[in-house]
């Protein structure tokens, strides 16, 4: 499958590739990061599924990149962000999924309080699912509007939304475990088009929305993490303010750390921590909470984060999230941009 401005986007774009939780986000900066998703359990990253693009380098050239056509510059491509080009186009692997693009998934809502049990019992039982069932967990404020039930509007929760992509006579099977847990608040697991799983978040985030990012990666969800987000859960500052929890364990995990630049790919989580307002006035509100639960979370972290949910945070943590890839990425970037032209990013140096 295709995606680029020379020929139309395919519907698999939406439905068969490995791609992002949110519809709104473009592929572009999805691939070029890595390309975390619910499909990664099962099919890998976005960057595994990536089979060509084509690149306009900082000479003015165009090129093709793949397996066998500049392969060190189509390696650092994937996860290496956009410092080697502007890419215009993309040829993706894509997988069917669930039953003609509909799957069975959705949120499962706990009561805030019960966040530390629901924790420990999903740090157990998630890596050893099936791979076509993924689940992210968060920290979250149910939001005011359906079709969320009224008497739960505005309540802080613990949520984890669920996708399967398997067949549908097995989802009752598979599901099961996830489903007879705990005593939630609101269990809104159902069949639904992938797309429309995909976005059921966008209304929440529309454009223009004050934003304060924080990120790591994370080898396991420990009791000492567990307690951080029991208090930061509950001092979140303002209803679309989040904490989340990515899996890339099963396919995304059996990729080598050094075939792709993204370099995490020993288990675990990929979490996120974002203040998040429309008002301006609050800004200082939701950065500061951000930046104390990040700095009470990042010990118990593996050290660097997924670079697509990074802001401006210098070298060493750019470092830290390529881990052993970056001194390679270096040198193809002194091959292909030794000017740096492509820097507004997470910059990868040329190497010297």
């Amino acid at each position: 499958m295709h995606v680029g401005r020379r020929r139309p986007r395919h519907r698999g774009v939406r439905h068969g590739d490995a791609c992002g939780f949110i519809a709104s986000t473009g592929v572009a900066g999805l691939t070029l990061g890595g390309g975390i998703g619910y499909l990664a359990r099962r099919f890998g990253l976005t960057v595994d599924n990536l089979l060509a693009a084509d690149v306009v380098l900082a000479d003015g050239s165009f090129v093709t990149a793949s397996e066998t056509a500049h392969p060190d510059l189509f390696w650092a491509l994937r996860g290496g962000g956009g410092n080697f080009g502007v890419v215009t186009s993309f040829t993706f692997r894509c997988h069917d999924i669930g039953e003609n693009g509909v799957v069975v998934g959705g949120p499962v809502l706990y009561d805030l309080a019960d966040a530390a049990e629901v924790m420990r019992w999903y740090r157990a039982l998630s890596p050893s699912l099936p791979e076509e069932l993924s689940g992210w967990i968060g920290l979250l404020t149910i939001p005011p509007a359906p079709p969320f039930p009224e008497e739960l509007w505005g309540r802080k929760a613990c949520g984890i939304v669920w996708c399967y992509t398997g067949p549908h006579d097995r989802a009752d099977q598979v599901l099961e475990p996830v489903r007879t847990f705990g005593s939630p608040l609101l269990d809104g697991v159902q069949p639904l088009p992938f797309t429309a799983l995909q976005s059921a978040f966008d209304a929440l985030y529309p454009a223009g929305l004050q934003w304060y990012w924080r990120a790591d990666f994370f080898h396991e969800i420990s009791d000492a993490a567990i307690a951080v987000h029991e208090r930061f859960g509950a001092r979140l500052p303002t209803g679309h303010s989040t904490m989340h929890l990515y899996p890339i364990d099963g396919a995304a995990a059996r990729v080598p750390e050094d075939a792709t630049a993204f370099a995490y790919r020993d288990g675990g989580w990929a979490g996120v921590i974002v203040g998040v307002d429309p008002d301006p006035a609050n800004a200082a509100a939701i950065t500061q909470w951000a930046k104390d639960y990040w700095e009470e979370l990042h010990p118990t972290s593996a050290g660097g984060a997924y670079v697509n949910f990074m802001m401006e945070e210098g070298q060493d943590r750019i470092r830290a999230s390529y881990r052993g890839n970056y001194d390679r990425l270096a040198e193809v970037k002194r091959r292909y941009d030794p000017d740096n032209a492509f820097h507004l990013n997470q910059n990868v140096t040329p190497a010297r």
